[in-house]
């Protein structure tokens, strides 16, 4: 092993604070009066990535950070929005499209948590990474299946993957962090590029609670994702797929597209939508199209 390498894994263990059992992480209450916030998650248009922009109760949490090409413009996008915190920040794995926009998000934002899959990577990507983090003493947890965090009040993220079995042998993908996004009546599920290898654990463990409003497609809508059993587990009302237009992978997949209109599922898309906006006062929900 490289003498680099070995560095960048040292360093990532000494900064793995790891969470375990099904217990619950706090973190500072919303103020009296917030309890009926309005939630809003932003898939956001960075082209072909993830970045997902989630907003209650005064904090902010950022779901991925896009593709390296397309740093700039989410970092322009989220100081727009006028946020100068982001107090939680979720890589669900460490292949570029997701991690590709983390630098940006360093460098310009106050960065209160980051919470990790646990998936290492061998990049230079990587490694500025988890320099940077470092560097900045930014408190880093790497997520377990059954931990709940707290975002405000009962609003909190309940991660389903990835299995630790994962972690040492699956390919990027399948390691993804997944998680449900909870307030009250209302949910989303966070799927990062989550795989069939991936869903057929959580449904063997999770397949009671994997039921949501709303859907992140797995893997920006291949047709590795979103199997017939997740779909019927979730039994989600639509499906926001995240994609660059034009994409050279060929996204999304005509057979997902057509499982999703078998279990009627309302599709937006990123690439043909723009910025795709889901709302939501804890009992109702609406998503909204930019374009």
């Amino acid at each position: 092993m490289r003498k680099g390498l070995c560095l960048m894994l040292a360093i990532f263990v000494a900064m793995m604070v790891v969470v375990a059992g099904c217990g619950k992480e706090s973190t500072k209450p919303a103020e009296q009066g917030q309890q009926n916030s309005s939630l809003t998650a932003k898939v956001l248009d960075i082209g072909q990535g993830d970045a997902i922009l989630i907003r209650v109760a005064g904090q902010t949490v950022l779901v991925d950070t896009g593709d390296i090409e397309h740093r700039d413009k989410m970092v322009a996008y989220i100081k727009k929005e006028g946020i100068t915190t982001i107090d939680k920040v979720i890589i669900t794995h460490p292949h570029a499209d997701h991690l590709g926009g983390m630098p940006g998000i360093l460098e310009n934002f106050k960065v209160g948590h980051i919470y990790d899959s646990g998936k290492t990577g061998t990049t230079a990507l990587y490694r500025q990474y988890l320099s940077l983090v470092n560097k900045k003493n930014i408190p880093f947890t790497v997520v377990t299946p059954g931990v709940e965090i707290i975002i405000a009040n009962e609003i909190k993220l309940k991660f389903f993957a990835p299995d630790k079995s994962l972690l040492a042998e699956a390919e990027m993908n399948s390691s993804s962090i997944v998680a449900k996004l909870i307030y009250n009546k209302f949910s989303m599920l966070l799927t990062g590029d989550a795989e069939k290898e991936s869903e057929e654990l959580m449904l063997k463990s999770y397949a009671g609670e994997l039921k949501s409003n709303v859907l992140k497609a797995g893997h920006h809508g291949s047709n590795t994702s979103s199997s017939s059993g997740l779909l019927k587990a979730v039994g989600a009302e639509a499906v926001i797929i995240s994609l660059g237009v034009n994409n050279d992978y060929h996204h999304p997949h005509p057979s997902t597209l057509k499982k999703y209109e078998q279990f009627k599922l309302k599709v937006y898309r990123t690439d043909l939508d723009g910025t795709v906006t889901v709302t939501s006062d804890g009992n109702t929900y609406n998503i909204t199209k930019e374009k």
